[in-house]
Order: C-alpha cells, then sequence, then structure tokens
C-alpha cells in the first residue's frame, strides 16, 4: 500500500489531462470558435429565424402595393338558342380594366413605413437569436468538456474505491482489519458505481444538445479560455447593453411601426380618391339575323371607359374609430415594452457578471480545496497504516478529494460560459465581433433585392 500514493495523484491529474492537457494531435481537435462557427452555420432554430426575417422583407412590397395600379383582362361567351325561332346567338366580348388609387389618406405610404419598421425590428431581432445561439454553442461546449472530465474523475475514484475494497480484504484476512472495514469499502465502491453511470447518462446528454445546438457529435474538443473583449465594469457593460443590445433595439423600431400603424389607421378616416380605365371589345354572331339589335348586322364592337371615384368617409359603424383607439393602445404597450427589455436586459447584464466573478473566485478556492484534499487523503492513509485512522477516514477523505475535483471543473467551466453571457448580454456576442471563420449572414441583402419588386414569383435564391 506504501507504492499506492504516487498513483493516486497520477489518477487525479490524469483526468484533467484527458481533456484538458494538450495533446500531440490537437490540430485535430475542435476549438470552441470551431463550434460556434458551425452553430451560426448550420443551427436550425437560427436558419428558421433567417427564414421568418425573410417572410417580414415581403411585407414591405405588399404595402407599397396600395398604391400601384391594378390591371385585370376580361372575357365572356354568351351562347343563346331560340327554339321557336331557330335563333342561334353567340356573344363574346373582352377587355382590360385598369385601377389606380390616387389618394388613400396616406394609409399606403403609413403602411410601408410600418413595414419597413418592422424590417428594421425582424434584422434587430434576428442578431439577437444569433446571440442567443453562439451563447447555446458556447455551453454545449463547455458543459461536454465538464461531464467528460466529471465521467473520468468518477471513473478514477472507482478504481481508487476498489483497491480500497481490496486492501480492506487483504488486511481483513490477515487479521489487521474486521469485516466493517470491508464492508464499508464495499459500500463505497457501489455508490461509486453509481455515480459512474450517472455521469456517463450526464455526458451523454450534453453530448446529444451538444449536436442539437452545433449539428453533429462532439469529438475531441480543446479546453477554451475565457472570452476576450470584456467590459472593465459592470456599469460599463449596463451602457454598452443599453446602447447596443438587439432586443432593445428591436423594441424601439417596434414603437415605430406602432406610431406609422396609427397614422395608417386615422387615414382611414379621410376621403379616398382612384381613377379607373378600361377597354372592351363585344362581337356578335346570328343565324339568322336578328334585326332591330345592332341595326340588325352581326359584327364587333369597342367600348372605351374612364372615370374617378372619390369616396367621403360620413359614418363606419365605428369601426375605422375603434381601429385608431386599439393601434394608439399598442403605440403605448410597445413604448413600456421598451423599459421592459431595457429592465431585462439590465438584470442579465449584472447577473452574467456577478456569476463571472463568483466563478473566478471559485477556481482558485476550489485549486486550493482540492490541493489540501489530496494531501490529507495522502495522510490519512499513512495514519491508517500506523493504526491512527481507520477505513472509513480514507473513504471519507476519498469522497473530500473527489468533490473538491468535481467543483474544480464546475468552477472552470462556469468562467467561460459566465464570460461569453457577459457578450451576449452587452449584445457584442457576434460573429464578425467574436471572429468566428464564418461568412457572416447579411439580412439586408435579401431586403434590398425584394422591397421594390413589381413582378416576378421567384424568390431571390431561384425558388
Amino acid at each position: 500500500m506504501r507504492g499506492y500514493v504516487p498513483k493516486l495523484r497520477y489518477s487525479v491529474f490524469a483526468a484533467f489531462a484527458l481533456s484538458l492537457a494538450v495533446p500531440a494531435g490537437l490540430a485535430q481537435a475542435e476549438t470552441l470558435s470551431g463550434a460556434m462557427a458551425k452553430a451560426y452555420t448550420h443551427n436550425s432554430d437560427l436558419n428558421s429565424a433567417r427564414a421568418g426575417v425573410r417572410v417580414t422583407d415581403e411585407d414591405v412590397p405588399i404595402a407599397k402595393s396600395g398604391m400601384r395600379p391594378i390591371i385585370a383582362g376580361q372575357s365572356s361567351v354568351d351562347y343563346t338558342f331560340a327554339n321557336q325561332s331557330g335563333t342561334r346567338l353567340t356573344t363574346g366580348s373582352f377587355g382590360v380594366q385598369i385601377q389606380q388609387n390616387l389618394f388613400d389618406g396616406f394609409q399606403t405610404r403609413n403602411n410601408t413605413l410600418t413595414a419597413e419598421a418592422r424590417v428594421r425590428a425582424a434584422f434587430e431581432s434576428l442578431r439577437n437569436t444569433e446571440q442567443n445561439t453562439l451563447f447555446n454553442a458556447a455551453t454545449a461546449y463547455m458543459d461536454v468538456i465538464r461531464d467528460r472530465q466529471v465521467a473520468v474523475l468518477r471513473e478514477r475514484n472507482l478504481q481508487f474505491l476498489e483497491e480500497q475494497v481490496r486492501a480492506a480484504r487483504s488486511r481483513f484476512e490477515v487479521g489487521e482489519g474486521t469485516r466493517t472495514d470491508v464492508a464499508q469499502a464495499e459500500a463505497s465502491r457501489a455508490s461509486a458505481v453509481a455515480q459512474l453511470a450517472s455521469a456517463r447518462a450526464q455526458e451523454q446528454s450534453s453530448a446529444a444538445i451538444y449536436h442539437q445546438v452545433i449539428g453533429e457529435d462532439p469529438g475531441r474538443l480543446a479546453p477554451p479560455s475565457a472570452a476576450k473583449g470584456l467590459p472593465r465594469g459592470v456599469e460599463s457593460a449596463i451602457v454598452i447593453a443599453d446602447a447596443e443590445h438587439p432586443a432593445i433595439t428591436s423594441t424601439k423600431y417596434l414603437v415605430d411601426a406602432a406610431g406609422f400603424t396609427v397614422k395608417s389607421n386615422e387615414g382611414a378616416l379621410l376621403p379616398q380618391l382612384s381613377a379607373s380605365a378600361g377597354w372592351q371589345r363585344t362581337g356578335r354572331n346570328s343565324s339568322p339575323a336578328i334585326s332591330g339589335i345592332f341595326g340588325g348586322n352581326d359584327g364587333t364592337f369597342d367600348e372605351l371607359t374612364a372615370g374617378l371615384s372619390l369616396t367621403v368617409p360620413i359614418y363606419q359603424g365605428g369601426a375605422a374609430a375603434a381601429r385608431v383607439r386599439q393601434s394608439k393602445e399598442s403605440l403605448g404597450q410597445a413604448r413600456i415594452e421598451v423599459d421592459s427589455t431595457r429592465d431585462q436586459v439590465r438584470s442579465a447584464v449584472v447577473s452574467a457578471w456577478s456569476q463571472y466573478q463568483a466563478a473566478l473566485e471559485n477556481v482558485a478556492a476550489n485549486r486550493d480545496g482540492v490541493a489540501a484534499a489530496e494531501l490529507a487523503l495522502s495522510g490519512v492513509i499513512e495514519e491508517r497504516k500506523v493504526g491512527q485512522r481507520t477505513t472509513l477516514d480514507v473513504l471519507d477523505s476519498q469522497a473530500d478529494v473527489i468533490t473538491a475535483q468535481i467543483n474544480l471543473v464546475g468552477s472552470e467551466r462556469d468562467v467561460v460560459v459566465a464570460s461569453y453571457a457577459i457578450l451576449s448580454a452587452i449584445g457584442h456576442l457576434t460573429a464578425a465581433r467574436i471572429g468566428l471563420p464564418v461568412a457572416e449572414y447579411r439580412p439586408e441583402e435579401h431586403y434590398y433585392a425584394v422591397r421594390n419588386k413589381w413582378i416576378g414569383i421567384r424568390t431571390p435564391d431561384g425558388r
């Protein structure tokens, strides 16, 4: 048993070496930046949000259509047979009708401004979704590293306890120990088996979440450091978040949209002016000829029409006025949402910063705790050899060691995750700011491609 102490120390650090030490083949290991880049490109929820923004883009040409002409072709064919006279009459017509709004109480203009404001809000909302996705990727990455380390530590703990069981049995066989010592060692080993099973299950669960967020199963993962570019302090972080966080900016654009909606609904109370024009050609064929109609001759006739229509609302049953009042209340609600979102962002900043500071302190404390627990375990083992300690003392000391090691693993994970939480809370967790090796998705490209389209049913990507 005297030669087992260095083996114990090796097992403690081997748990970290499997996941944290730099291996010779580190070039093939996945990095946090690479994993986040894959999530940025392939995450299904993020791609769905991008598609949703493209859907919102089409509201702009829909709104603009209110002041664009409507052109329709019309045609008809009528066939009449008189049984008594034996007359067969075929009448056909075709033509074109054009309608054009000249004034609609500025509804189209304000509807267009509303749609454009909602598009800008959608852009900011997408930025927020991208940040959440990147943060989820960082969290999933670190969870896998942590849970792999915990599983390795649990396995090493089981190996240690199995050695304790063998040692307790050997001492019992030569009369230096008791059956109680053997039972205590076996109970600890059984508990370690269950803890290892739970750790492996948690590792598999984290790997599944990693696949969901990033799009592939985790391979070898390189240990990352905390995020760079953090603010100097929490007050500075709050100021940055208030000015730059996309969730706040999005709600401000929604306030603009609500204001334009009020003006659009008020436009329904104003006079409406429209123009129309049309051309129609009618042809008739009868056998025998019917006298008294069209001079008694078959032929073709053209008809041209043009006119203006002015509508002055007087009373609309109260619906238009109710929509105005409703939209004003929606505007008030949108303004409150800005304050609510600002409070939520501030809370997220303070929480992330506090967790980051606490995690840094926990890392230092837990490192000291691991060193002290290992030293205590070595001393307890030596004292048991001279009869000053029992097997239970060794088992308790080993439990302290594994607890301290797991706490250290968790606090190291928390430092990295909390640092990226700060970037997300202040609005800086973007592909460009953290330097992800990806082609940045630019939602405005689709918007500019469709906002002034008059015709065509194909999307900009050819579908």
